[in-house]
C-alpha cells in the first residue's frame, strides 16, 4: 500500500521537519507513517556523518558508521515518497495559523507553509584547534562523546580538555574507562583548577596539566599529540576536546520559544517548545546528546502533531 507523495512547492503541509539527522528524519518517517504531509530541508551538517562507528545505538551489535546510518534513515524516508530537500532555513515566521519558511539550496529555494514545524537543526561545536579535524576524528584519534564511546577507549591513554562549566567531571568519568587519564586546560586565561578540583585530580589518580592547551597535531601514526604553552609536548592514544557547543536554535527563539545554557531550547513532555506549533527535537534541545534520544523525541513529537491535527480521512475507493 502507498500513500502519495505531497509537492510542497505548491501547497501547505502538515509538517516542515528542518535538519535531517537522526531526530529529523525520524520524524519525517513517523509523519508519513501517519499520512501526514511533510516537508523536510536539510543543509547537510549533521554531526552523525562524523561518527566513524556507533557501538551504542540499538540494533547493530558489531556497530554501524554514522554515514551510513544517515543513509539507511534516509532511503526508509524514500519510501514513503519523500526525499531531503538539500537547503539552509533562513526565516521562520508565523502568519495567521500557519509558518512559513524561507529557504535557499536545491531548485532555487523559495517559501514552504506549513502547519505544524519540527526544529531539528542539531547544535555546532565549539572551536579547537586540530590538525587534520575530520581525519582525526575519522579514525578516532579525535571522540566528541565521552557517553558514546568511553566504553570503546578502555585502558587507552586518554586526554580531556577542560570544560567551561563543571570542568573536572568529564576527566573523572573517563577515569572509568582508563587508569591514565590527564586533564588539559583549555585556553591561556582560563582559572587554574581550584583546590578541591585539584583533590579530585589526585583521588582519582588523573594527571592536571595546568599549561594552557595551544593546538593539536597528528602523529605519523594518527595518535594526537598536545601542545602546551610551556612548549611540552604530550602524546595520548585518544583525545576528547569536550569543545562546548551552541544550539542551532535561533529560529525558534526568534518566535519566542524559551532556551537555556548553549541556546538548547526547552520543551515539554511532547516536544512542543513555547511556541504553539513549534516543536524540537534531538541536540537542539536540552538534554543528552544521542542518537537514540534523538529518534526517541522524533517519536513523541510526531505522534503529538498527529493528534493536535485534524485527522487525515481516506477517500472512499471508486
Amino acid at each position: 500500500m502507498s500513500i502519495a507523495p505531497f509537492p510542497h512547492s505548491e501547497q501547505i503541509v502538515d509538517t516542515l521537519v528542518i535538519g535531517a539527522g537522526p531526530g529529523g528524519l525520524t520524524a519525517a518517517i513517523y509523519l508519513r507513517r501517519f499520512c501526514r504531509s511533510v516537508a523536510i530541508v536539510d543543509k547537510g551538517n549533521s554531526r552523525l556523518g562524523l561518527i566513524p562507528v556507533s557501538h551504542n545505538f540499538p540494533g547493530f551489535p558489531d556497530g554501524v558508521p554514522g554515514a551510513l546510518l544517515l543513509e539507511r534513515l534516509r532511503r526508509q524516508l524514500l519510501r514513503y515518497d519523500t526525499g531531503v530537500t538539500r537547503g539552509e532555513v533562513t526565516r521562520l515566521e508565523r502568519r495567521g495559523e500557519l509558518f512559513v519558511a524561507s529557504h535557499d539550496g536545491a531548485g532555487g529555494g523559495g517559501d514552504i507553509q506549513a502547519r505544524t514545524v519540527v526544529l531539528a537543526s542539531g547544535t555546532a561545536d565549539g572551536g579547537l584547534p586540530v590538525e587534520g579535524w575530520r581525519e582525526a576524528v575519522a579514525s578516532g584519534a579525535v571522540r566528541l562523546c565521552p557517553v558514546c564511546d568511553g566504553f570503546d577507549v578502555i585502558d587507552k591513554r586518554i586526554a580531556v580538555v577542560s570544560s567551561e562549566h563543571n570542568r573536572t567531571a568529564h576527566a573523572l568519568f573517563m577515569r572509568t574507562y582508563s587508569s591514565d587519564v590527564a586533564l588539559f586546560e583549555r585556553a591561556e586565561g582560563a582559572p587554574p583548577l581550584d583546590q578541591t578540583e585539584r583533590q579530585q585530580m589526585r583521588d582519582a589518580g588523573i594527571r592536571y596539566i595546568a599549561s594552557p592547551l595551544l593546538g593539536v597535531t597528528l602523529s605519523a601514526a594518527k595518535a594526537p599529540l598536545l601542545h602546551t604553552k610551556d612548549g611540552e609536548s604530550y602524546r595520548v592514544d585518544v583525545l576528547y576536546p569536550m569543545l562546548g557547543e551552541t544550539a542551532r536554535s535561533d529560529l525558534a527563539t526568534g518566535l519566542g520559544a524559551g532556551s537555556a545554557d548553549c541556546a538548547k531550547l526547552l520543551t515539554d513532555a511532547h516536544q512542543r517548545t513555547a511556541v504553539p506549533g513549534l516543536y524540537a527535537v534531538g541536540d537542539v534541545c536540552q538534554g543528552l546528546n544521542q542518537i537514540s534520544v534523538a529518534a526517541g523525541q522524533a517519536a513523541v513529537a510526531a505522534t503529538a502533531i498527529h493528534n493536535s491535527l485534524p485527522l487525515p480521512w481516506r477517500a472512499k475507493r471508486t
